[in-house]
């Protein structure tokens, strides 16, 4: 049910819209500078962290990109000694679950560590499972450097904060 009032209509939704926008093209294009196989995952990343506000986004961003991290290491190691497989794969993600539960970290660096090790894992590829890894890696950090670097540069104003909600 949508909600009463303006909300997302008038000058706050297209002053977000465009951030994000500015945001996911500058992503795609450093992934891309870089020559990332799959500069997508980078805009994605981006989408997902401007949508918070800076204090937010700065608080789940070290989250998100230790997750990525542990999900590319646990992904490379396991795809390097066992290669793909459902199983493998399952029992990868409650590993993951039980790190991430170790070294405590909050439950979204699980989820982007999980994202990280379905995609090193899952998706069948001729490059070594490291390469993948770090690809990833790459791409999701770009992602989240660009949505935090824009998130000070160009900051949310109260006015599209309360048209937010």
């Amino acid at each position: 049910m949508a909600k009463e009032g303006v909300g997302w209509a008038g000058w706050p939704v297209l002053v977000h819209s465009a951030r994000t926008a500015l945001a996911a093209v500058v992503s795609v294009l450093i992934a891309r500078l870089f020559r990332l196989p799959e500069s997508y995952w980078a805009p994605i990343t981006t989408v997902v962290i401007t949508q918070s506000s800076l204090g937010a986004a700065l608080a789940v961003s070290g989250q998100r990109f230790f997750g990525t991290a542990l999900g590319a290491l646990v992904g490379a190691i396991v795809a390097s000694r066992f290669g793909p497989g459902v199983l493998v794969f399952g029992a990868s993600v409650f590993l993951l679950g039980l790190i991430c539960a170790v070294v405590r970290v909050e439950r979204s660096a699980y989820r982007f560590g999980g994202i990280t090790l379905a995609i090193v894992l899952l998706i069948p590829r001729t490059d070594p499972p490291w390469q993948t890894a770090l690809h990833r890696f790459a791409e999701v950090s770009i992602g989240i450097g660009v949505a935090l670097v824009l998130a000070v540069v160009w900051p949310e104003t109260e006015e599209e904060d309360r048209a937010e909600k």
